[in-house]
């Protein structure tokens, strides 16, 4: 089998899960990783994580390179994508997940540098096509240089508010999403000049903050677009988050309708995406859950026959970054 040759730009919480998931594929292959941290420091982040717990697998530093389970990975730490020569290592996928290249003017270089397709692990902030896998990668068409893997609150929330369109469809609907901690946070209260409460300290306060997810589900299916919007809150746990979805139906069903659909839905066409339970589950038995949107019936309610709220987790770091693989690996096997 020919591996999927991929390099990673930006070795952040994202960028190092990405890694781990694609060292449990048979078919992708990393073969360069670019920040600007001392590739000493970038093989211990990697062994370690306070979350997700040690690597499995070995990890060492030869002559400047890191070498994991004997495979030599390049490493480089500059800061224009265009100086990072992808050809040279046959690095034809790019995961960008700096945060900081989010248009196609931006992530160009990656092109220039020899890249053929590049993949943003972060909402695209401009007119770059946001797939969600099992909601509208069938949307991908092999002319599209760059594409954006949407949010991991996106990736939660579309396949629910799919499940729920496709068969009663949805008149509105708002979403909260209780959101664990994350590395723009802080430790204890900072400047934050442009949200003031998002500078206050993480792990002493629940944090009303936006988020663009909701919306941006309006364009992974365009039906719902100005029928979604929603909000978060930050909450002091390191992983794991949970959508509430609240939605006007335009048909009539009943709450144990709905569940039948969902748990129909996790055993078919969205297996793999979308989970179903309805155990006595909390965040922190999703913790490694490579699935993004896990339903749990016995957490919705519903006020009357068309007005229900629905509840479903996600791992917002592992779930999220082992769907950045699947897509790429989507666009490779597409071409």
């Amino acid at each position: 089998m020919t591996k999927i040759k991929v390099g990673i730009n930006g070795f952040g919480r994202i960028g190092r899960l990405v890694f781990r998931a694609a060292q449990e594929r048979t078919d992708v292959q990393i073969v360069g990783i670019n920040d600007l941290v001392d590739v000493d420091y970038m093989a211990y982040m990697l062994k370690y994580d306070s979350t997700h717990g040690q690597f499995k697998g070995e990890v060492e530093v030869k002559d400047g390179q890191l070498v994991v389970n004997g495979n030599t990975i390049r490493v480089t730490a500059e800061k224009n994508p265009a100086d990072l020569k992808w050809s040279d290592i046959g690095a034809e996928y790019v995961v960008e997940s700096t945060g900081l290249f989010l248009t196609k003017e931006t992530a160009q270089g990656h092109i220039k540098a020899g890249a053929k397709k590049v993949i943003m692990s972060a909402p695209s902030k401009d007119d770059t096509p946001m797939i969600v896998m099992g909601v509208n990668e069938s949307s991908y068409t092999s002319d599209m240089q760059f594409v954006s893997n949407a949010s991991c609150t996106t990736n939660c929330l579309a396949p629910l508010a799919k499940v729920v369109n496709d068969n009663w469809g949805i008149e509105e609907g708002l979403m909260t999403t209780v959101h664990a901690t994350t590395a723009t946070q802080k430790t204890v209260d900072g400047p934050s000049m442009k949200d003031w409460r998002g500078g206050r300290g993480a792990g002493q306060n629940i944090i009303p903050s936006s988020t663009g997810a909701a919306k941006a589900v309006g364009k992974v299916i365009p039906e719902l677009n100005g029928k979604l919007t929603g909000m978060a809150f930050r909450v002091p746990t390191p992983d794991v988050s949970v959508v509430d979805l609240t939605v006007r139906l335009k048909e009539a069903a009943t709450y144990e309708e709905i569940c039948a659909k969902m748990k129909e839905a996790s055993e078919g066409d969205l297996k793999g995406v979308l989970g179903y339970t309805e155990d006595a589950v909390v965040s922190n038995d999703f913790i490694g859950d490579a699935r993004t949107s896990i339903f749990d019936a016995g957490a919705g309610i519903q006020l009357s026959d068309k007005f229900v709220k629905l509840v479903s987790w996600y791992d917002n770091e592992w779930g999220y970054s082992n769907k950045v693989v699947d897509l790429l690996t989507y666009i490779a096997n597409k071409g």
